[in-house]
């Protein structure tokens, strides 16, 4: 039976989402702050978490660390976009705004225990960050919107820091996401993405090796 903690201080919904997951045959732990959360972490580990932020003395946001490698589902009143990036990229896989219909909780949930242990979904360099959950990438100029050419192309350069990422390899990965590719264009794609970098404060952050591909600077 997979576990679900709730960690939230309302009562009310509190008791609403233990019937619901109860009913649904998932089993449940709760807390009702994070100071309770991290207790209850240190001696259990659960399948998932749904983490409200507005807890009473350890916030939602403090906890949030303490869950690395537990999917998280946020589920908050806060509705601002800036919010729901920053936990993202912050290592929640996903966020749910209050008030939110129970059709579609159990749906996310579901999509979340559905691979067993949660993959790596944040990515970092330097002053990148990728959550590839949410397919959303920030620098500390703020979010960059990228198309899904250039986001795929950051994601291998991300998930391979060290190495030089060869021009066959990159067209191999992305083209199942990215049939418009082709080797022609890579070299626009690669230059576009530069640009976005930079004009996000990230830096020259992509070295073109010559005759043989693109690795992230050192």
């Amino acid at each position: 039976m997979k576990q679900i903690a709730i960690i939230d201080d309302d009562v009310y919904i509190g008791d609403m989402l233990d019937e619901l997951l109860r009913r649904e045959g998932y089993g449940v732990l709760r807390a009702y702050s994070g100071t309770e959360a991290l207790l209850l972490l240190s001696g259990q580990r659960p399948d998932l978490v749904l983490l409200d932020l507005m807890l009473p003395g350890l916030g939602g946001e403090e906890v949030l660390p303490h869950l690395a490698g537990i999917p998280t589902i946020v589920l908050s009143a806060r509705a601002d976009v800036g919010d729901k990036v920053r936990l993202l990229l912050g290592g929640a896989a996903d966020y749910l705004t209050k008030p939110f219909d129970t059709r579609e909780l159990l749906a996310r949930i579901a999509v979340q225990l559905r691979g067993g242990p949660a993959a790596p979904q944040l990515l970092r360099y330097k002053g990148l960050s990728m959550n590839t959950a949410a397919r959303t990438v920030a620098a500390e100029g703020g979010v960059i919107r990228l198309p899904r050419t250039e986001y795929a192309i950051l994601k291998l350069l991300m998930q391979n820091p060290r190495q030089v990422v060869t021009k066959s390899q990159l067209l191999d990965h992305i083209s199942a996401d990215t049939p418009d590719c082709v080797e022609g264009s890579l070299k626009v794609h690669v230059s576009n993405l530069r640009k976005k970098l930079r004009d996000a404060g990230a830096g020259d952050c992509i070295e073109s090796v010559w005759g043989i591909g693109f690795k992230l600077a050192e």
